[in-house]
C-alpha cells in the first residue's frame, strides 16, 4: 500500500531542486498520505473512515476531488508492500509548523475513531507519526482528546 502511495505522492511532491520549501499543495499531499495510511493500516477499509478521510482532506487540507478519488482507489487496493513513512514524516517535520503538525495528528485520530473502533495498529501508527514529527506528548494527548470529543467516543 505505502509503495503505491509513495508513487502517487512522488508525482505530486516533486520540487525543482532550487526550491527549499514545499508548496502549500505539496505539504497537504504529504499530510494526506499519512491520513490515508491510518484508514488502511488495520486492513479493514471501513466506509466511515473513508468518508472522514474525504471530509478532512477536502475541508482541512483543500485536496482536489480527483486527487481524493485516486487516493481512495489506492487505499482499496490491498497491496502488502511495506515502505517507510519516513519520507512523508520528514517533509512534515521539515516544512510544517507545530500547529500544522497538531492538526495532522488530530485528523489522524478523527479518521481512526470514525468507525467507532480504535484498532491497535491505528493507535500505534498515530503514536509513531507523532514521534517522528516531534509533536510533544502533551499535544499528542490534546489532539487525541479533541478528536474523541468531536467523535463522541471516550
Amino acid at each position: 500500500m505505502l509503495n503505491r502511495l509513495t508513487q502517487f505522492f512522488e508525482r505530486h511532491l516533486q520540487t525543482d531542486g532550487a526550491e527549499e520549501t514545499l508548496s502549500f499543495s505539496q505539504k497537504q499531499l504529504a499530510a494526506a498520505a499519512l491520513l490515508m495510511e491510518v484508514a488502511a493500516v488495520d486492513r479493514v477499509f471501513e466506509d466511515a473512515e473513508f468518508e472522514e478521510f474525504k471530509r478532512i482532506v477536502a475541508n482541512v487540507y483543500n485536496i482536489a476531488d480527483d486527487e481524493i478519488e485516486e487516493l481512495c482507489e489506492l487505499a482499496r487496493d490491498k497491496q502488502d508492500q511495506a515502505t517507510s513513512l519516513f519520507q512523508f514524516t520528514q517533509l512534515i517535520n521539515d516544512h510544517c509548523s507545530n500547529e500544522e503538525k497538531f492538526t495532522l495528528v488530530k485528523s489522524m485520530w478523527q479518521i481512526a475513531l470514525a468507525d467507532g473502533d480504535l484498532d491497535k495498529y491505528e493507535e500505534h501508527l498515530i503514536r509513531r507519526v507523532a514521534e517522528l514529527i516531534y509533536l510533544s506528548h502533551t499535544d499528542f494527548l490534546v489532539a487525541r482528546n479533541a478528536a474523541r470529543e468531536q467523535s463522541g467516543t471516550s
